[in-house]
């Protein structure tokens, strides 16, 4: 539940930015700003609340981050110019990171460690069917009714998410031996650097095609902006089969999944360059890049693995390296727009983000084959 809230929150302004941009008299590219504002709330507000609140029992934090979510969706909803929206937005991410990485453990401590993939992939199906069915519902509402009234729907799957963890999330104590001090330790391990850099630089690619999806879809590839909602139910199936084929995937083999993942979504950037110059063709490229996510859950399971004792901050900082995607895949592909003046040109930031992305994991794989010999040599 908290996933559909967070996922409609998250995704639904990258569908509305024209609509944004009229509302608050700015323009589309200087409303992007908006998105990476949340995604810049998402990277400080994860660490900050992990490390802080770590001793926390897991319940009640969760509770108490989706009410944030809430509250400052509301001043979204209710934002009167560009400057309070950047500012709702940002308030807005501040428990998104957390929020997910508190849940990713919740749920894996509720199976057998085998299974730690397939629950925390569980998790994120929330966030994946948002985006079949709440994203572009949401979408339509928000062309419809305006875009505020979006937010005022978020903030009301918000209050549902509380009541729902309320009832069903069973109250565990606290984990024990949680400290500030053990939390940061995390940051001290280059295994879970290079997994953070791997997050944060190969999933920009798909920030940066999907932030700018409407003018792509409308400009480039001749779509109506009322068929635009049709192409996010796409993406979104792409999401759901990725997420779900993914948890069986890196149970299996975590590694392998995410070294030809990030490979294939590499070509799958390419290839939607080509394939948003037509509407048949540009929807299949939308599918298969929605199957991105299959690499959250995996990113998520190797930093329990490299962690140590560090658990709750390094789950958290997992969606904090997503939304340093978040930020810097628009901010990119802006640029990259303005100099080219084509909307194929996002894809292309998208391949070397996602390739820049897989050098930090081969970089991880290398140093972990090393610390291997140098552990049977001892």
């Amino acid at each position: 539940m908290g996933g559909l809230g967070i996922g409609t929150g998250e995704f639904v302004p990258m569908g509305l930015l024209p609509d944004v941009a009229s509302g608050i008299d700015a323009s589309v590219t200087t409303t992007g700003h908006v998105i990476s504002a949340y995604a810049l709330g998402v990277v400080v507000g994860a660490p900050v609340i992990a490390v802080l609140f770590s001793s926390l029992p897991r319940r009640r934090l969760l509770v108490s981050l989706m009410a944030i979510y809430v509250v400052a969706n509301l001043l979204s909803a209710a934002a009167p110019s560009y400057g309070s929206l950047l500012i709702a937005r940002f308030l807005s991410g501040l428990p998104h990171g957390a929020f997910f990485g508190v849940a990713s453990l919740a749920a894996a401590s509720l199976v057998p460690p085998e299974r730690r993939a397939w629950a925390i992939s569980t998790v994120m199906l929330g966030l994946s069917i948002a985006n079949v069915a709440l994203v572009p519902a949401a979408t339509a509402i928000g062309h419809a009714l305006g875009w505020r009234s979006v937010f005022v729907l978020v903030s009301a799957i918000g209050v549902a998410t509380i009541l729902s963890i309320l009832r069903f999330v069973p109250a565990t104590p606290a984990q024990a031996g949680a400290s500030m001090r053990g939390e940061l330790g995390a940051l001290k391990r280059p295994q879970v650097l290079l997994t953070l850099g791997v997050g944060a630089i190969g999933f920009g690619g798909m920030f940066a095609v999907y932030s700018y999806i409407t003018p792509t879809l409308t400009e480039r590839a001749g779509v109506t902006e009322s068929i635009v909602p049709l192409y996010l139910v796409v993406f979104g199936t792409g999401m759901v089969c990725g997420n779900l084929v993914g948890g069986r995937l890196i149970d299996r083999n975590l590694m392998g999944t995410l070294f030809y993942g990030l490979l294939a979504f590499a070509g799958a950037l390419a290839a939607f360059s080509f394939a948003s110059t037509n509407p048949y063709t540009a929807a299949v490229g939308v599918f298969l890049l929605g199957n991105v996510l299959l690499l959250g859950p995996a990113l998520q399971t190797r930093l329990m693995d490299v962690a140590g004792e560090s658990q709750t901050l390094a789950a958290t900082m997992n969606h904090a390296s997503f939304n340093t995607a978040n930020a810097l895949g628009p901010w990119l592909a802006g640029l990259a727009y303005t100099s080219t003046n084509s909307w194929a040109a996002p894809s292309w930031v998208g391949v070397g983000l996602a390739f820049g992305g897989l050098g930090f994991l081969v970089a991880s794989m290398t140093l972990e084959r090393r610390e291997r010999r140098v552990a049977v040599a001892v």
